[in-house]
């Protein structure tokens, strides 16, 4: 009996650590740089899938840059009867759309997803096509929405790794950055008092969690975005269709700051480019990097014609020759 159970407990500790249903089928995850929106790595991460109220952060970013970000919504019938998760807004009511973006993204509120939607697209139709011109944009080819709230639809499908990349991007946005990160929001105006908690569990209880959002509808189970930052480290976890999302983030997300280093590719300082020119970086550039890749990285100066004695170059890197990140050089002559 005492043999039987030491067999058992060394099986046991020999199995993986990384959560059962992280690579199930229907499901997907990619792993991105944060800073430059890199895939490290992922399983489906190209597949396309729904992402339930992932959609949201696109819904937040496309809302912030649309030029119709500020103001007083008013509730429509359809806003106030919207499906799923809900701030319960009540028709002819309104709220600052401030107030609204942060019940979007922090309590995934279907209706301020409509009315947002609405004021700014002029319609939840228009709105839409506005999201979709954005995906298209910033090159995202696999994504198309049909709703501005994730709810069910056979068309509206996006991939782990270009929904990483849809929180890469609006990150970028400090107001979108500063909602998304909120841990809680109090909503007065007059005797009304509203209090907003993050659903994203980790952002309340891992000090590397800086933003994410959560998702869930029957067909698409449960999705999650989260943005993580460790020593300068900026990472991007995206599950799709992972019952065990929260153990696989962060699981993800130690694994990656355990394998990658934020390593110097450029100091700053003064190069000699050429014979009488010199070319001056004035911040180092520094990339997220594994060791088998350091070898791999290279570097182009580009110095344009014709600027007289002083300039503005480009410094690139490049990872087997795929850019990774751009910065900008001062040329001397």
């Amino acid at each position: 009996m005492k043999r039987t159970f030491i067999v058992v407990l060394i099986l046991t500790l020999l199995l993986p650590a990384f959560p059962a249903n992280a690579d199930a089928p229907g499901s997907a995850w990619a792993v991105i740089d944060a800073d430059t929106g890199r895939l490290l790595d992922g399983s489906n991460e190209n597949m396309q899938l729904p992402i339930a109220s992932l959609t949201k952060i696109w819904t937040a970013f496309t809302f912030l840059e649309s030029g119709h970000s500020s103001g007083e919504i008013l509730i429509s019938p359809e806003a106030a009867s919207a499906e799923g998760s809900s701030l319960y807004l009540e028709q002819g009511t309104s709220m600052e759309s401030e107030a609204m973006l942060y019940g979007l993204m922090l309590r995934s509120g279907n209706d301020a997803a409509f009315a947002l939607a609405e004021f700014a697209g002029g319609s939840v139709e228009g709105f839409i096509d506005l999201m979709n011109d954005k995906a298209s944009f910033y090159g995202l080819e696999k994504t198309t929405f049909v709703n501005p709230s994730g709810l069910h639809h056979e068309k509206h499908l996006s991939t782990a790794y270009e929904t990483a990349l849809m929180l890469h991007y609006a990150m970028q946005n400090e107001r979108f950055k500063k909602i998304a990160s909120a841990e809680n929001f109090v909503y007065r105006k007059g005797d009304e008092v509203r209090s907003w908690r993050n659903k994203h569990r980790l952002i309340h209880s891992n000090k590397t969690v800086i933003a994410g959002k959560t998702g869930f509808t029957k067909a698409a189970g449960r999705t999650l975005a989260t943005y993580f930052e460790k020593d300068g480290k900026k990472i991007i976890v995206v599950t799709l269709n992972n019952g065990n999302d929260w153990n696989t983030h962060e699981h993800l997300a130690n694994e990656t700051f355990n394998n990658y280093e934020l390593v110097t590719v450029a100091k700053k300082g003064k190069y000699k480019i050429l014979a009488g020119t010199t070319g001056v970086l004035k911040q180092p550039i520094t990339v997220l990097l594994n060791k088998k890749e350091i070898e791999r990285v290279s570097h182009v100066l580009y110095i344009p014609r014709g600027q007289g004695t002083h300039g503005k170059g480009t410094w690139t890197v490049s990872l087997d020759n795929e850019p990774l990140v751009t910065a900008h050089v001062e040329i001397r002559k």
